[in-house]
């Protein structure tokens, strides 16, 4: 009983915190799209520490709330898009490398895409219709290409951050037994 209180006590307080981040995200423009990925960071010491279940349980609780309550709904739509990575990304890991990236960058672009359609299509969101029509072909295609690369650093981020994230929360279970 105690491990399981102690737990969701850790996916409580990460969970604030991701909503924090995601509400802050509206300080910088930038931040539109480093909010999400420093948000989805939060999930690696409950992936660790409790598990799959409870990392999508963090994840979800984390993205209806940032849809809730972060000021740009933009951000939480790109959080509740692609916030899950730290959890598929060890299963995607595990296959052979060509497969690998193809299933990432696919990942990435569909959901992307997907999220875009829905608010301009379904939200309607005027202020991004109107940055979107403001912008040549050419720059839209840029802007996914970019995304496209700071998804990879995302990922490699990920790759070297989460062994040391385990390790950190091996030595803290163990103290704290």
């Amino acid at each position: 009983m105690k491990q399981a209180s102690r737990g969701l006590a850790l996916c409580g307080v990460l969970c604030a915190l991701a909503v924090a981040i995601m509400a802050m995200g509206t300080i910088l423009p930038v931040a539109t799209y480093c909010a999400p990925v420093l948000a989805s960071m939060t999930l690696l010491p409950v992936l660790v520490l409790c598990g799959e279940k409870l990392s999508w349980a963090m994840f979800f609780a984390s993205a209806m709330l940032s849809l809730l309550l972060a000021p740009d709904k933009e951000a939480a739509a790109i959080f509740l898009a692609l916030g899950y990575y730290p959890i598929v990304k060890p299963k995607l890991d595990r296959k052979p490398k060509i497969r690998r990236w193809v299933g990432k960058f696919l990942l990435f672009n569909v959901s992307i895409l997907a999220v875009y359609a829905v608010l301009l299509f379904v939200l309607r969101l005027d202020a991004l219709r109107e940055e979107f029509s403001a912008m040549s072909g050419a720059l839209l295609a840029g802007l996914l290409l970019g995304g496209n690369f700071l998804f990879w650093l995302d990922d490699q981020l990920l790759g070297r951050f989460a062994p040391r994230a385990a390790a950190l929360c091996a030595r803290w279970e163990k103290k704290h037994r």
